[in-house]
């Protein structure tokens, strides 16, 4: 019934590429992407009274438009590049690609899978998933920052003192250091003046993470998740796992949202051989903190210390051990989450 609109968005054009229930082309056109595009948009697509979107890259750079399409009433999916770019090369046979025919691709995404998520209104459970979001991606920025900050201080210091400096390097340290450097030659001076000045960097980062990390812990608070009752997840890893998964009603089982993350391994045999390998597909980031959250318990949870320790003695590697761990944290994560997504109730503080 009615048309699937498929759109590729980028900074300053929307191409979109209407197909009906058939998959047939029947209408495509390129919009400016600013308010008279908008508006464009919107006559053209008119044509068709039934119509539902299938945006690739909601989530991304096309989350201005699609939050735009459902404000005015529009049924809109979220397509993943990867997903578009599947359907091109089964549909095509080849690498031949171009933004008219990306967007008609993103339509046929859409049309042959009906598990996409729907975007949702940011002011429910989406907006607080993109809030923490946001505000772990401006941590890590800050964070990124603070280490090339100390990691020149490292070279500074260590060009201005005969002692060799130690690779755990803190403001503090790095202080004491610092008063004890007396160069007597022009370019001693200069570079004692460029440590002080990266040495207050250091410190007004400090300060900016920390009030950073407050916030954060407020909005996990008000989120009401439970992943910080999961060993190992503190508010800082909550925020990015709520931050990065968002909506995970999409996922129909643990075992998807484990290949989500990475955490699945992938089999790998051949006759009577079984066999699996470690799965570098999926989210790489979440696969990160899962990880994390893995090797805090193999060494402080007696559960997980316990199962790390059962799969060594079955004669696994450390890393294979880790990885079955990582398995059980994803189980883990999909139970909080899915349970959050029931509890929560639109506009509740």
């Amino acid at each position: 019934m009615g048309v699937l609109i498929g759109v590729d968005p980028h900074e300053a054009t929307n191409v979109v590429a209407a197909i009906d229930q058939r998959g047939e082309l029947v209408g495509q056109e390129n919009f400016p992407a600013n308010r008279e595009g908008l508006r464009a948009l919107g006559r053209w697509a008119k044509r068709f009274p039934e119509r539902r979107w299938a945006v690739e890259g909601a989530g991304g750079i096309g989350r201005p438009l699609a939050q735009k399409l459902l404000a005015s009433g529009e049924q809109v999916v979220d397509v993943p590049p990867k997903l578009s770019a599947r359907v091109r090369v089964l549909s095509t046979g080849n690498a031949r690609k171009n933004d008219c025919l990306d967007a008609t691709f993103t339509a046929l995404a859409a049309l042959r899978n009906d598990r996409l998520a729907s975007v949702q209104h940011e002011d429910g459970l989406e907006g607080r998933a993109e809030i923490l979001r946001l505000l772990t991606e401006r941590r890590e920025d800050l964070v990124a920052e603070r280490t090339r900050a100390l990691n020149r201080l490292h070279v500074m210091l260590r060009d201005l003192l005969s002692d060799p400096v130690g690779r755990q390097l803190s403001a503090d340290a790095a202080a004491k250091l610092l008063r004890r450097a007396r160069p007597r030659h022009p370019t001693g001076r200069v570079r004692r003046r460029l440590a002080a000045e990266l040495l207050r960097d250091v410190r007004a980062l400090d300060r900016r993470i920390a009030e950073l990390d407050e916030h954060i812990g407020v909005e996990v608070e008000a989120s009401g998740t439970t992943l910080t009752e999961v060993f190992g997840v503190g508010p800082i890893l909550a925020a990015k796992i709520v931050g990065i998964v968002g909506d995970v009603g999409r996922f129909p089982s643990k075992a998807h949202f484990a290949s989500y993350a990475g955490a699945a391994p992938i089999e790998a045999s051949s006759g009577e051989v079984v066999r699996h390998r470690l799965s570098l597909a999926g989210n790489r980031r979440l696969n990160n903190v899962l990880h994390m959250i893995a090797v805090v318990q193999a060494r402080s949870d007696p559960c997980g210390r316990a199962y790390y320790r059962k799969k060594l003695g079955e004669g696994k590697s450390r890393k294979e051990a880790t990885r079955c761990l990582k398995w059980r944290v994803s189980d883990a994560v999909f139970r909080k989450l899915l349970g959050d997504l029931e509890g929560f109730a639109p506009g509740a503080s």
